[in-house]
């Protein structure tokens, strides 16, 4: 079998899967369900029936373009990641493993390469949690791990229904019927730029993901009592910022100190009303994110801010409420799909390291139906989720010649 990587046509693919977006180049921007993400899933779909791929979708949205193996009845390997984009985000997160796991399957069909397991691409819908509020909603129905029942209840921040939403997106059936059969996939593997700085500082070319971190997330809801900026004595302020911005600190020294590199916490969203400047804050949004490799660190930094809220709330006299989004287990790679992908950066005699993904990505959900595992690749100085966010045409040419090699092994 002779691989080779049509790197030019990658690179084309990516450039022009980025010229779809709602921002002006080189942000991207595009937001689940919207036009402009319906309009880069059709070329899409067009990009996969050319490659002689058979494409459905299921009731969320998740694209699936099968290159059907010669025991058609086996389970499939799975590969992808997601094509929706933050605003003002980059071309690479997420498209480089859906763009480049297609190119891998080409790169199979031209070889003379027959798989006897199909191998399926796979994109999979609202990794980001821009829309709805929580990410990997089409991995997470895709593996059981949210409830139908639970997803019906989603909304947007126009307090759209997501069967609404999906409804005029032109989806059609029911979401019980997105959960795979137990079975469906051999393996899953998932191309990703690292968003991280590690392998870049290591002059290392290839990261091979063996744990991927908890992720938990949660809105916070704090009420206190608006009044002039003047008439307002400061004995008497409950002024619901001035109590966000204890919060936001503490939960920032909390994950500084929680005596592991691991640890993060962000507060990435601050709504403060009615937003006067001679006005006193009555009420404050947040949005907080805390992650870690160990799940009773990251649960024990929860309930420390669980603590910290109910003493801001006492010391400021003002009401504060909080609701979990979601609180998800870590996963471990499966060793099956972690060798098959070192076999591949030997094979290729590529250098790689044995890495933690920080951040979470759709192969946490679907480690919970087959072996699955991460491949990662360099992005400069770790940016991610930005404009400037980039991955150097070599470094997703030898990813996806990698991939394709591990797809190989895995599917025969």
């Amino acid at each position: 079998m002779n691989l080779e990587i049509d790197r030019d046509r990658l690179l084309s693919d990516i450039e022009a899967l980025a010229a779809i977006s709602d921002a002006d180049p080189p942000a991207v921007t595009r937001i689940v369900f919207t036009p402009t993400d319906l309009k880069a899933r059709a070329w899409l779909r067009a990009q996969c029936e050319e490659a002689g791929l058979t494409v459905r979708q299921d009731a969320i949205g998740n694209t699936f373009a099968r290159w059907n193996g010669s025991d058609i009845a086996a389970p499939a390997v799975g590969t992808g990641s997601h094509i929706d984009a933050i605003p003002n985000a980059g071309k690479f997160d997420g498209v480089v493993g859906v763009l480049g796991g297609l190119e891998a399957i080409r790169a199979l069909r031209r070889s003379g390469f027959r798989p006897t397991n199909s191998i399926e691409l796979l994109v999979l819908t609202s990794e980001e949690p821009t829309r709805f509020g929580i990410g990997c909603l089409g991995s997470r129905l895709l593996s059981g791990s949210l409830s139908t029942e639970a997803a019906k209840r989603l909304k947007d921040g126009d307090g759209e229904s997501i069967e609404d939403i999906r409804g005029k997106a032109g989806l059609r059936g029911k979401l019980d019927d997105v959960k795979l059969a137990g079975g469906y996939f051999k393996a899953f593997v998932e191309l990703h730029i690292e968003q991280g700085p590690v392998l870049e500082r290591q002059q290392i070319p290839l990261g091979v993901v063996t744990n991927i971190a908890a992720p938990a997330s949660m809105r916070i809801a704090i009420e206190g009592t608006g009044g002039h900026a003047g008439g307002v004595l400061m004995p008497d302020r409950r002024d619901a910022l001035c109590a966000a911005a204890e919060l936001i600190l503490a939960i920032e020294n909390a994950a500084r100190n929680s005596g592991a590199v691991d640890t993060v916490a962000t507060v990435g969203i601050c709504q403060v009303f009615p937003g006067a400047i001679n006005s006193i804050p009555s009420r404050v949004g947040l949005s907080a994110d805390i992650r870690d490799t160990d799940l009773q660190r990251r649960d024990s930094l929860i309930k420390a801010m669980e603590r910290t809220c109910s003493t801001i709330s006492a010391k400021r006299k003002v009401a504060i409420y909080i609701e979990l989004l979601n609180a998800d287990a870590p996963a471990e790679c499966a060793p099956s799909v972690v060798e098959a992908l070192s076999n591949a950066c030997r094979k290729h005699q590529q250098k790689f390291l044995p890495m933690v993904s920080r951040a979470y990505h759709d192969s946490l959900f679907m480690s919970r139906i087959t072996p699955a595992a991460m491949l990662f690749i360099p992005c400069r100085n770790g940016y991610s989720h930005r404009p400037d966010e980039y991955a150097s045409p070599e470094d997703i040419a030898r990813g996806t010649l990698v991939l394709a090699e591990a797809l190989a092994t895995l599917s025969e």
